[in-house]
């Protein structure tokens, strides 16, 4: 890995790294404003060690806001999916964790697999600006995207047809709900990778995208996800 030094002026030029969280993903982070926790609040005091600089977290409570800050300059660091609409703005390292996105839907919808979702008539329900939306928006052809605070509330406030969303908190909701299933199998894999301005140094870049992999290859990341309670693949 490269040295530090000569990076921390480039990506921290406050001399604080400002590190941007998600904590509408619970996957990725947990607590509150004032305290959170999770891998992405791990990998943002790594980075911050390895440059030698204080670290600050600016938390949100959707991944357009924490991109927002990013791209506006409020935020150094923030850590989101990768995504065709996004890497127009930022530079992504590698992903650092694999998610899935699933659908859920009333227990006796006539939709049995994913492929059926993407029919004339059928509206679900998405987190606007997430990952999801990102995605569906561009892939579903007959579908209609509704956006909303969250996939599942937009599906139960105005009945849609189906709630799109991170299989965790998804899975919890139909656990608590008998009258929702999952939809399987999943219909994106959503890859989270730590992302940067795009107006840093290739080197600065290089710098972040090294210590994800030094942090995925020793265990880091995966130790991180065990504590923090969250079953999530680490990214090859």
């Amino acid at each position: 890995m490269s040295d530090p030094i000569h990076h921390a002026a480039d990506l921290a030029p406050t001399g604080t790294l400002r590190a941007s969280i998600n904590l509408g993903n619970p996957v990725l982070a947990q607590g509150t404003p004032e305290a959170p926790s999770g891998v992405t609040v791990d990998i943002a005091r790594e980075l911050a060690s390895r440059l030698g600089v204080p670290v600050s977290f600016q938390c949100f409570d959707a991944a357009r806001k924490s991109f927002e800050a990013l791209r506006s300059g409020a935020a150094d660091v923030a850590f989101l999916a990768v995504e065709p609409a996004r890497a127009a703005d930022v530079e992504f390292t590698a992903p650092y964790v694999l998610i899935e996105g699933v659908y859920a839907v009333a227990a006796d919808s006539p939709i049995q697999t994913a492929d059926d979702v993407d029919r004339p008539g059928v509206r679900v329900g998405v987190k606007e600006g997430s990952a999801y939306d990102l995605f569906l928006t561009r892939t579903l052809e007959n579908a209609e995207v509704v956006r909303g605070a969250d996939g599942i509330d937009a599906f139960r406030d105005l009945g849609l047809d189906v709630a799109a969303g991170i299989r965790q908190p998804l899975a919890r909701h139909v656990a608590a709900d008998p009258g929702l299933r999952l939809v399987e199998p999943r219909f994106m894999q959503i890859r989270q990778a730590v992302a940067v301005a795009q107006d840093h140094r290739p080197a600065t870049v290089s710098f972040v995208h090294e210590l994800v992999e030094h942090l995925k290859a020793s265990g880091r990341i995966a130790e991180s996800l065990a504590s923090s309670g969250q079953d999530a693949t680490v990214a090859p």
